[in-house]
């Protein structure tokens, strides 16, 4: 139980206690007018009165604690900061052209998609996600992913072909992956992102028959947002709240690179005698 369970749990005690303090006082009042004498009708309206002041004290604690008495407690036990993991980017060469023949440049052709990465943040779960959650958020701790391999072929068991950079068009997308450790009932997400925009996503309990661990593993997205478009994609695997692996895969209008325009001109020329 952390810190802000316990001060609930005190507080509703509180409250409890009030009640039955409260109870106590006006029974306490009812037995002192059916008395005659004054000395024990005196003692008993004392003892209900000292009842009703102990209720305003556990009222007034009740009210204090989640309020002000909280941030008390976080001053004399400070909570500990959890280090949170920071993924490491690996840049994979994809495509290394090889010139065949050198030509006077005329014109500088300048490409749709930079290959210069750009970093991000600590992968996160926006809050629309996580509304749909349906399932418990606390996965195993020793759960683990492979790299998630990308292809727009999936035979039920392993990706077909897998690459990192694709041609327009594109119908579906796999990313395939192998895991262990996992358990059953935990809720999973998969976000597909595309320039850092959210375009694709599922989210589900992880099902009994994928079992704790196996091949075969995979997320697909057919309707990205605004459709398949040239660009640089990443997708994130949660188990619960907990990032577990990051993919990044290319699109590309073409792989075909234009030719450039112009015939040199290879022939010799000719001298001009001088007179």
């Amino acid at each position: 139980m952390d810190i802000r369970a316990g001060v609930i749990v005190i507080a509703l005690f509180s409250i409890v206690g009030a009640y039955f303090s409260i109870r106590a006082a006006v029974k306490n009042m009812q037995t002192a007018r059916k008395l005659s004498f004054y000395s024990l009708r005196k003692r008993h309206n004392a003892a209900a009165w000292r009842l009703l002041f102990f209720t305003i004290i556990l009222l007034g604690f009740a009210y204090w604690l989640p309020t002000s008495g909280e941030q008390v407690i976080y001053r004399v036990f400070p909570p500990s900061l959890t280090p949170s993991l920071t993924p490491t980017i690996t840049l994979t060469p994809t495509i290394t052209l090889t010139p065949t023949i050198t030509l006077t440049p005329t014109l500088t052709l300048t490409p749709s998609v930079s290959d210069t990465p750009t970093l991000t943040t600590t992968p996160f779960l926006p809050l629309a996600i996580e509304a749909l959650f349906a399932g418990p958020v606390t996965p195993n701790p020793d759960s683990v992913f492979t790299a998630i391999q990308f292809s727009t072929e999936f035979d039920g068991v392993n990706p077909i072909n897998p690459k990192t950079v694709f041609e327009l068009p594109i119908t579906t997308m796999y990313g395939g992956f192998d895991y262990n450790n996992t358990q059953p009932g935990v809720q999973w997400t998969a976000l597909w992102y595309r320039n850092g925009q959210l375009v694709c996503f599922e989210t589900e309990p992880w099902r009994e028959e994928w079992g704790t661990g196996g091949i075969g593993g995979y997320t697909e997205c057919a309707t990205p947002i605004d459709g398949w478009q040239a660009g640089q994609y990443e997708v994130q695997i949660f188990m619960g709240y907990e990032w577990k692996v990051v993919g990044r895969f290319t699109v590309l209008e073409s792989l075909i690179t234009p030719s450039p325009t112009g015939t040199p001109d290879l022939s010799t020329p000719s001298e001009t005698p001088t007179p």
